[in-house]
């Protein structure tokens, strides 16, 4: 327990970072009609299943169409 206590400095930001990645893509899926590749069905299952920066990330740079 004491080891995690010594990391929650570092965890807490990269954990605010992965959430608010997280609700940025969720937001720009839900609010967008059109996309590089693929359908909204497949970006949300992406993005939820591989939340841990993957999923976002992979969106983001695949998926999201230029506007």
């Amino acid at each position: 327990m004491n080891q995690i206590m010594e990391f929650l400095p570092f965890l807490i930001p990269l954990v605010i970072v992965q959430f608010g990645l997280l609700g940025y893509t969720l937001h720009h899926i839900l609010t967008h009609k059109s996309y590089k590749r693929g359908t909204r069905a497949l970006w949300l299952i992406v993005t939820i299943v591989l939340m841990n920066y993957v999923g976002p990330i992979l969106y983001l740079l695949l998926g999201k169409e230029d506007a």
